[in-house]
């Protein structure tokens, strides 16, 4: 079936699922309107088994009741179920319906508008729907997660994608960041397990990204909607800020994807060479200084580099560094390789250029102790993820291993800093020396809203560092 057209606010969007409370349901034109039982409540569990048709509050109900199901205690061995709800076993069919109809009615509602919501946005099959969300519904978890994702194809009408994002995002409770342009979408979100997969199923039957987007392209993590302050839905003129026009270097051009399972194999032949400076490979880190500080590949070259928009002008700077060079290229999630191949390709100087796929957090799904070592940074409230217990990176200060990023204390900064437990008692919060002093101002003077500014460490550090040609990998120091 043809998807309807998507509304253009959270308003709309709310109106379309549910006009008001007795689930009467105002669908788009698209989709045919099913069979709606009457309102939940007394009595619910009557009606519910009674009810001719397959519609999405009867759906709800088998959902809850569902997943209540626990193995029957038959004398005879033979296969039966009982129900367990609110510390009450149920051996009756509508012992369970009558409880789950008088108590949870609530509850049914939130997975009714749940159901209302995956097929007003993508006018999924029933039948199909009902098949993933008993999959995927865990009653009551509380189990939340982050995922990390994206998209590069061509979008006609950015800002009708951007509503429809925000209305989706909003209904189903996500937090987080997602970024629409021409050129795709890029994203990440936490919330609730049960919110993230039907996220994930919304997205797939989305008609703009079905035949390109895949399960496999949405990257998990522990987390949930506390990640994130808030959620960001916004329209930009890149999906992730490399700093030059999508016409001139394109996501069409880029380089050859390499699975986890090869890139891993081409690792362990460069790192099995006796010398890697002198080697037709380099093993490149896309990402920023302050995230291959904490983790990256063993033998990586990771270019001291503040932003993504400054590679452009690092492999400008650096090109003799790559001539006649076979480059495997990584980042987190897979997104920068993709246009940063694409204009590391448009020199023409690499023998050939390869891309991790998924990044490292496909990698580390399955080589969680493989050649990346330490702590995989992320951008939302956590800061980091781990896979192993490497810690390659130390406090600024004492010099004492650690990894645990926390914001300059200095409210005219806000950078990220290393400092470890024991320097943080002392006082020493802060970024650089001058970020200290002027937190210790601010402190001692007049309360007032300090303005962000650049601090002097910044300032100091160079835009884009030079390379020694015979140089194998770059040392990921201190700022």
């Amino acid at each position: 079936p043809r998807s309807p057209t998507a509304p253009t606010s959270s308003a709309a969007c709310e109106a379309a699922l549910l006009r008001h409370t007795e689930h009467t349901v105002t669908a788009p034109p698209l989709i045919r309107r099913p069979p709606v039982p009457s309102r939940l409540g007394a009595g619910t569990g009557r009606r519910a088994t009674t009810a001719r048709g397959n519609g999405p509050a009867l759906q709800a109900f088998s959902l809850f009741v569902k997943a209540k199901e626990v193995p029957a205690a038959c004398p005879g061995g033979g296969a039966a179920v009982w129900w367990r709800c609110c510390r009450q076993t149920f051996r009756e069919r509508r012992g369970i319906h009558r409880h789950v109809g008088t108590q949870h009615g609530g509850e049914n509602h939130l997975l009714f508008k749940r159901l209302m919501l995956i097929m007003y946005f993508c006018a999924f099959n029933s039948n199909i729907l009902f098949l993933f969300v008993h999959l995927c519904y865990v009653l009551g978890s509380k189990v939340g997660e982050v995922l990390l994702y994206y998209c590069y194809c061509e979008v006609k009408d950015p800002e009708k994608l951007c509503a429809w994002q925000k209305a989706l995002c909003q209904h189903l409770h996500l937090t987080g960041k997602v970024r629409v342009a021409s050129e795709g979408i890029n994203g990440t979100v936490g919330g609730s397990k049960v919110a993230t997969n039907l996220y994930i199923e919304v997205m797939l039957a989305q008609p703009l990204f079905k035949d390109i987007l895949c399960r496999d392209d949405f990257k998990s993590s522990a987390g949930g909607a506390h990640c994130f302050p808030d959620l960001r839905v916004g329209v930009f003129k890149e999906i992730v800020p490399l700093g030059i026009d999508p016409k001139e270097v394109s996501y069409k051009e880029t380089g050859i994807h390499l699975t986890p399972q090869e890139f891993h194999r081409e690792v362990e032949h460069y790192l099995s060479q006796s010398s890697q400076g002198q080697s037709d490979t380099i093993l490149l880190d896309c990402r920023n200084f302050y995230e291959s500080k904490i983790g990256h590949f063993q033998g990586c070259l990771a270019p001291d580099i503040r932003k993504f928009s400054y590679f452009p002008s690092y492999v400008d700077e650096n090109l003799k560094l790559f001539k006649n060079k076979r480059v495997l290229m990584y980042c987190t999630g897979g997104i920068r390789c993709e246009r940063g191949s694409a204009y590391l390709r448009s020199k023409a100087v690499c023998k050939e250029v390869y891309q991790l796929k998924g990044g490292i957090h496909k990698y580390l799904e399955e080589f969680p102790d493989g050649f990346y070592r330490g702590k995989l940074f992320v951008f939302d409230d956590r800061y980091a993820i781990c896979s192993n217990e490497d810690v390659i990176s130390a406090c600024r200060y004492c010099g004492t291993l650690w990894d645990q990023y926390k914001l300059c204390s200095s409210q005219h900064c806000r950078q990220l800093v290393l400092t470890c437990l024991s320097c943080r008692k002392k006082g020493l919060t802060a970024c650089c020396p001058v970020c200290q002093e002027k937190e210790l101002q601010v402190t001692s003077g007049a309360p007032g809203q300090a303005l962000k500014e650049e601090c002097e460490c910044t300032k100091r550090r160079p835009r884009v560092p030079i390379e020694h040609i015979s140089q194998g990998t770059q040392d990921t120091g201190e700022d």
